[in-house]
């Protein structure tokens, strides 16, 4: 087979893919995914999970995205190989863009998914076995898979015992990064709205989570009180009373703790607010910090991995995680 066909079909399988997740959530075989994946993980909520299904499938399981974000590689690679993805489970289906990236390659993707998100990454492969039966996917329980490379996403720990397991094989490892918010002050109130949902959906838990905001100075950040599921509860009450207890200063929104400083939060329900006098002083602190940077929601500055607000959960094919290009990688194995 070509290399045309071979990439066309990637597209078909994707694109059927977004096709039959049309009605995720509102049908009983995906009612029952979404209510076993909520009881193995307490951070994920129904909403949450059809909210990141949803935009896979707007986002990126469209056979017009697919056809041009796939138009830029020379595809099926000439030699396949194993390429463990080992994934994170801090939101819903995190590490599926990985799999989609290895699939489309044409190499074989031996995919270890988190304890905390194996219930959708299971129903997920099951639709891509249904659509494909010989589609190249393998799931795996070892904490290392054997594989020729390697794709895995974690914490900075993790990435190092990645680093050492894998030692002398292709490598693309992650590790911890942040986003951040900057305002003019002049946003408009549907901007605010997207702002929330940058900074909550998904319990703040994602590296695409807005956890710092630049603000003006004198500028009075208002953030309504949010919903929270129990998990995110009980880290926003513990949080609260560790820093009454050590005499830090905060503002308690109800279901969020906003505190003045430079640093990224350590905790969930934190958010740091940073004020400013000159948006080049907010350049330069990125600048400096880009290296730990996932996204930046602006319209103030101009960032390489700016998004709109409201977008930040939306990321499309070619906004690649750190800024590191799967395909290439995939492509040079």
């Amino acid at each position: 087979m070509n290399e045309k066909l071979m990439m066309k079909s990637a597209v078909e399988i994707f694109a059927e893919l977004g096709a039959r997740l049309a009605d995720f959530g509102c049908d009983a075989r995906s009612r029952i995914a979404v209510s076993e994946a909520v009881a193995a993980n307490g951070w994920f909520s129904e909403e949450d999970i059809c909210r990141a299904v949803e935009a896979f499938r707007s986002d990126m399981l469209r056979e017009d995205l697919l056809r041009e974000w796939l138009s830029s590689y020379e595809l099926p690679t000439a030699a396949p190989c194993r390429v463990a993805v080992i994934m994170a489970g801090n939101i819903p289906l995190v590490g599926f863009f990985d799999l989609m990236c290895v699939v489309a390659s044409g190499h074989t993707a031996v995919v270890k998914p988190s304890g905390k998100d194996r219930v959708l990454v299971e129903y997920v492969v099951t639709l891509l076995r249904e659509i494909e039966p010989s589609v190249r996917i393998e799931l795996s329980d070892e904490a290392f898979p054997e594989a020729d490379a390697v794709i895995a996403t974690g914490n900075d720990n993790a990435k190092r015992s990645f680093k050492t397991a894998y030692s002398g094989r292709p490598q693309l490892l992650r590790g911890n990064r942040h986003s951040v918010a900057v305002l003019s002050g002049s946003e408009t109130e549907q901007q605010i709205a997207g702002l929330l949902s940058d900074m909550f959906d998904y319990s703040g838990l994602g590296c695409r989570s807005v956890s710092m905001v630049f603000v003006p100075r004198g500028y009075d950040l208002r953030l309504p009180a949010r919903k929270m599921n129990p998990k995110y509860e009980n880290n926003y009450r513990q949080t609260r009373a560790m820093l009454t207890m050590s005499g830090v200063g905060f503002v308690d929104t109800g279901s969020t703790l906003l505190v003045a400083g430079e640093e990224f939060p350590s905790a969930v329900s934190c958010i740091t607010v940073c004020e400013y006098d000159e948006i080049s002083d907010v350049e330069s602190w990125l600048r400096e910090h880009d290296g730990e940077l996932q996204c930046v929601v602006s319209e103030s500055v101009v960032h390489s991995r700016a998004a709109d607000f409201g977008r930040a959960q939306h990321p499309r094919l070619q906004d690649y995680p750190d800024a590191v290009d799967v395909m290439s990688f995939l492509a040079a194995l």
